[in-house]
């Protein structure tokens, strides 16, 4: 019988979940991350779940992985040690960049440090034009020179990033392929094939990012995979990308830069489809794991995507203040707000909460395991949200004493008691994911009441009921398995692949055969991707999209066109998609018709998700699914309150639960206010109807 198995490795948790669609059953592991070696976590999970269901290994038939990885080395400079050649003259773009400075009245500004070391930035004798015509041809000779010097410095891995290569990238082929020849032990990343689209920095700052994960991508990936094969599971191996979608994992080593946001995408996919599920058209996505919380937008069941983001930000909702890259990623951001977010007094006697983190090792004092600063983990079990006997369903112990006994080194500095200040801790680390979700939403123009917030993660739940109050929002929904439901994204998402060319001109320029002939390409190797990852599929769907501004903008929109094959007749339904698409963003559209085409885009998709899910049953009782009585602090009355706790599984279809009330299930737990009231729906989603 064939299953999938899905895993997201999360700064604390990783996240297993396998699912037989056949039967619509869906199995879910929670353990501890190994940061020293993600893959143990993987396989040491992998075994107990085979086990834990009762399987045989090749019984597993598809195999889908999302990772922090890729991000955290980038962050953490940990990556390989990258050498950059460029053409004569563009050594220091990197530094250059924009010539912005993100706060322009900071004197102590640090700006992003680049993934090179200027003493390992060297300059190639070539040149092209920017309309693609040779100027300088390419000597070997100094790539030979180059790659001596490099060598010798104990690189392992090679960006080549030339001039106007979008336009024509013959000059970047043959390097590489003169370095692959002659020094077979280099990894090598090229512009063209990484971001072949242009403005220099960002496609530079996008090939040296992959250079310098390639070499970590490339022996994490081969050693998960011999991994998998010797434990028998003889599954293919895909890889979630940024942009949601899934790619086979050759694709994935040769530009392991499109991985940087797949776990977060995954949970974005995931609330999407349970969105769709409640007939819900417009969410917030709010994933909150054990390090960070995620939120994105999604609109009738799509999460929106982005084609640039940027990567290891010095000020994290500073826009400038990272290393610009250059992928399609789903939109979302980002915030130091997790299970193991340290609270601590600042320098001015406020109390902070994150972005540090205590992770997996050492983790919330409650683990056990060596910690001792308090952190939100800590604060929930001493509010009573979180169950000691029944923590990640029962297969870790926590310590109640331990987390009272952190948060009181903090009780001791503030003067407030330690239930006060373990909703304080609480209650920060609500308003900061709100901020951040009220930021979001006004960056994009949208009406925030018109969306509900569909909460995953192991904290998301936790934090749901009064996030959303915050907001002023109605409605919350809670997904079954809710812990896990990044790792299901993972098996709901298709298979995608995004390419991108340049084409810069007037839409009145426009050679349209040139234009068609340029969209074929770009679908042609989108297909033939999508065929590797997917072998003998059917389904494939297709979209055009373009970046395009008004002559003399500095910037470009993205957006949707027709679909193909264009002609001269194209003009004007592909003109009148700009124009809609501008006044949604900016709500009026200047008194010119002189528009410019700068970036042609396909997105190239193929189903391969699950098709059901189980339906909740409709018999038993609401009374038999209570377990305990616990009490709980409640801000609306400012106590704790004796509160009914239910076990979710237990929970019949249609039932209704009057607040307040804790509902736990192996994998997270809901907390409802004492004026919130919760359904049961058929799908399993609880939907909550929130007191403003």
């Amino acid at each position: 019988m064939p299953y999938s198995l899905g895993i997201d490795i999360g700064g604390t948790f990783t996240d297993l979940v396998l699912f037989d669609p056949d039967r619509g059953a869906q199995h879910n592991l929670k353990t501890l991350t190994t940061p020293d070696e993600p893959s143990k976590a993987v396989i040491d999970g992998a075994r107990q779940m085979i086990s834990m269901v009762g399987i045989d290994a090749v019984d597993i038939n598809r195999v889908v992985h999302a990772t922090t990885l890729f991000t955290n080395a980038m962050i953490e400079r940990k990556g390989a040690l990258t050498g950059l050649i460029t053409t004569a003259g563009f050594r220091d773009v990197l530094e250059i960049g924009r010539e912005r400075k993100f706060e322009l009245y900071d004197i102590f500004i640090e700006m992003p440090e680049a993934l090179v070391a200027r003493t390992l930035r060297f300059e190639a004798v070539e040149r092209m034009s920017p309309g693609g015509t040779v100027e300088v041809e390419l000597d070997t000779a100094s790539i030979k020179s180059v790659c001596d010097q490099l060598v010798a410095a104990g690189v392992t891995s090679v960006a080549i990033s030339f001039l106007h290569s979008y336009a024509n990238p013959a000059h970047e082929r043959a390097a590489a392929a003169f370095i692959q020849e002659n020094y077979p032990d280099l990894f090598v990343t090229t512009s063209f094939d990484v971001a072949p689209e242009i403005r220099e920095y960002e496609r530079t700052s996008t090939t040296v990012a992959n250079a310098y994960v390639k070499p970590l991508a490339a022996a994490y990936l081969g050693r998960l995979e011999t991994q998998l094969r010797k434990m028998g599971v003889t599954a293919p191996l895909f890889l979630m990308v940024s942009s949601g979608g899934l790619t086979h994992i050759g694709e994935a080593r040769r530009t392991p830069i499109q991985l940087l946001e797949s776990g977060p995408a995954a949970g974005a996919l995931s609330a999407a489809f349970f969105g769709d599920r409640s007939d819900i058209a417009h969410v917030l996505a709010f994933d909150m794991g054990g390090t960070t919380a995620k939120l994105s937008v999604v609109d009738n069941s799509e999460p929106l995507v982005a084609y640039k983001f940027e990567a290891a930000r010095t000020r994290r909702f500073k826009e400038g203040s990272g290393l610009p890259i250059k992928i399609s990623t789903i939109d979302l951001i980002e915030i130091g707000a997790g299970g193991g977010s340290i609270a601590h007094i600042d320098k001015m006697g406020l109390m902070k909460v994150g972005p540090e983190s205590a992770s997996s090792r050492p983790g919330p004092a409650c683990y056990g395991l060596g910690g001792t600063m308090p952190t939100v983990t800590d604060a929930n079990l001493a509010l009573g949200y979180l169950n000691p006997d029944f923590f990640a369903g029962g297969t870790m112990t926590v310590d109640p004493c331990k987390a009272r006994e952190a948060i009181a080194t903090l009780s001791e500095k503030t003067g407030l008691s330690v239930s006060q200040l373990a909703w304080g801790v609480h209650d920060i680390v609500n308003e900061n994911m709100a901020s951040a979700a009220r930021v979001h939403i006004a960056e994009r123009g949208k009406d925030l009441r018109k969306y509900v917030l569909v909460t995953t993660g192991g904290g998301g739940p936790l934090h749901g009921y009064q996030v959303a109050r915050k907001l002023g929002l109605k409605r919350l929904v809670c997904p079954p398995a809710a812990g896990v439901a990044s790792a299901l994204g993972l098996l709901i998402a298709p298979a995608r692949v995004d390419r991108v060319a340049t084409i810069a001109r007037s839409v009145a320029d426009v050679d349209w055969a040139v234009l068609e002939t340029t969209y074929g390409t770009l679908e042609t190797e989108g297909r033939a991707t999508i065929a590797e990852t997917i072998p003998g599929v059917k389904e494939v769907a297709v979209r055009r999209l373009a970046d395009m501004r008004y002559t003399g903008q500095g910037f470009e929109l993205v957006v949707a066109l027709p679909d193909g094959p264009y002609d001269v007749s194209s003009q004007d339904p592909i003109l009148e998609k700009f124009r809609t698409a501008y006044r949604e963003v900016f709500a009026l559209n200047p008194p010119t018709d002189r528009i410019d085409i700068v970036n042609v885009r396909v997105t190239v998709s193929a189903p391969t998700g699950m098709e059901a899910t189980v339906e909740r049953a409709e018999n038993g009782t609401t009374e038999a699914a209570v377990k305990q009585i616990r009490k709980v602090y409640f801000p609306e009355v400012k106590d704790f309150v004796e509160t009914r706790v239910f076990e979710r599984a237990k929970l019949p279809a249609g039932a209704i639960i009057k607040g307040p009330a804790v509902i736990e299930e192996p994998e997270s737990t809901l907390i409802i206010g004492p004026d919130g009231t919760l359904c049961v729906e058929p799908s399993g989603n609880i939907v909550v109807d929130v007191a403003a």
